[in-house]
């Protein structure tokens, strides 16, 4: 569940990803003539290149101290004292068989490996607090095929604009009006909900529900990905993008349903690069999303339980082919100083379908900022803040207060209130291409019961970009 295009954009390596198209230059933002930013990876990547190699390693160790819980269910975050170890490596591989700028093409492979745990199985939690963690125990960490993708760029016009060269996109310049395509297998959160400030669990925050907007319930399997298809067409000021992806057979499953005319996500985003603050960055997104899958309703599962039809409310007993579930995002960035940059989104979906592949949250509201460290001599270092608070809506709540079971939640019982949750770090960049952070977060009314903690969970993390 990672944004990889933003772990790019945070190193400096990708100032212009796929999915924030022409960001390299943003009405109002300062002339590109400041010295050249910090090579931040182990070995610099070569800024013309018709291939692209490189690697990351990522480790979280996490653990939680007790806290107070009235009781526990088969998906609770359990309260006793815990600690887990992550790990998440990936290989880009890219290639790019001609040098038109015009009409450029790249083939893109990647590779990747997940292991390790998250406290309690990742159970119990709506914004769970690492988001590398893969929700299936029993994937372990064997070597997959994580991304394969061919991109195509159409050129409107001859006038160019400059891009840093990424795994997802090898040019160095692109047409300032263009048509961008691909096909194959990625993540949604690459092109979609991308915010510079808070979408990479690597170098930033760690929370699911901080990194991505938790009530957009995006097509993916149980690692992440999904296999589609998307277009963008990118302007000067201004991008629109549409994807159509596979969704999985059962919630957070890891095989998908192949047969689109009753199941696929469909996502759309409108996204607006102008700031009201002369020289600095300011970019808006407006998000859609509408999927159909194998899902049940929360309120079918209830009725049938109270009418003593099922033993418990059981929501996959009433699952209908090509139910309808959909929502919207929004998603903002700003640049106040050279230093400091605020960040918000705000989440909504219907919230009578389950909860299928991402996580339970059926409305959600966050702000938060950073801070980079030039004025204590560590520029590359940042500080961030981050505050958000989950909801889901009445049926939901019963169906969790009834003993009913979602993917992640499951108490045995409900007092409801929303879940909210703090999260604060700081990035030390160590060495070259290594860095350390420490990160605490507070989550009040875990699981949305207000019969449960609050709890805290403290992360040390080390990242390795090659």
């Amino acid at each position: 569940m990672l944004c990889y295009a933003a772990i790019f954009a945070a190193l400096g390596a990708c100032a212009q990803t796929p999915g924030t198209a022409a960001t390299a230059q943003l009405p109002g933002a300062p002339e590109p003539q400041t010295p050249a930013a910090p090579v931040v990876t182990v070995a610099p990547h070569p800024g013309d290149s018709r291939y692209w190699i490189s690697g990351q390693v990522n480790v979280i160790y996490q653990g939680r101290l007790p806290f107070h819980s009235a009781y526990e269910g088969p998906n609770s975050f359990r309260n006793s004292a815990e600690y887990k170890t992550s790990m998440i490596g990936t290989l880009y591989t890219a290639l790019r068989p001609t040098r038109s700028v015009r009409y450029n093409t790249d083939l893109i492979l990647d590779m990747e490996s997940a292991g390790g745990r998250g406290l309690s199985q990742a159970l119990g939690l709506a914004g769970f607090t690492n988001l590398d963690v893969v929700r299936n125990p029993n994937l372990g960490p064997v070597p997959y095929l994580a991304r394969y993708e061919i991109h195509q760029v159409i050129g409107l016009t001859a006038k160019t604009t400059g891009q840093t060269p990424g795994p997802f996109a090898l040019a160095s310049s692109v047409p300032e009006r263009r048509v961008e395509l691909r096909i194959g297998k990625m993540t949604l959160p690459d092109f979609f909900d991308v915010n510079g400030i808070g979408s990479d669990s690597h170098l930033q925050f760690m929370n699911w529900t901080v990194d991505n907007n938790g009530a957009w319930d995006y097509a993916a399997d149980t690692r992440g990905y999904s296999v589609g298809g998307m277009a963008e067409y990118d302007d000067r000021i201004w991008s629109v993008r549409y994807g159509f992806f596979a969704m999985p057979t059962v919630a957070n499953g890891i095989d998908m349903d192949w047969a689109f005319s009753r199941a696929h996500g469909q996502n759309g985003e409108f996204e607006f690069r102008h700031s009201l603050i002369p020289k600095r960055k300011s970019v808006e997104r407006l998000l859609f999303y509408a999927n159909r899958a194998h899902m049940g309703t929360y309120r079918e599962a209830v009725r049938a339980y109270l009418s003593g039809i099922d033993a418990t409310p059981t929501i996959t007993l009433h699952e209908h082919f090509g139910a309808l579930k959909y929502g919207f995002g929004y998603n903002t960035e700003q640049e106040l100083t050279a230093q400091l940059r605020v960040f918000g989104r705000f989440g909504w979906n219907e919230g009578q379908h389950e909860s299928f592949a991402y996580t339970e949250v059926d409305q959600t509201v966050e702000a938060g900022a950073d801070y980079a460290g030039t004025r204590w001599r560590r520029s590359v270092d940042k500080v961030g803040l981050a505050v958000v608070s989950n909801a889901i809506k009445r049926d939901h709540q019963n169906y969790l207060r009834l003993g009913g079971l979602g993917f992640l939640l499951g108490d045995g019982n409900l007092r409801y209130g929303r879940e909210n949750i703090v999260e604060s770090y700081y990035n030390w960049q160590a060495l070259r291409g290594l860095f350390y952070a420490l990160d605490v977060q507070h989550i009040a009314n875990p699981g949305y019961n207000r019969d449960r903690g609050p709890a805290w969970v403290g992360s040390v993390r080390a990242h390795v970009d090659f």
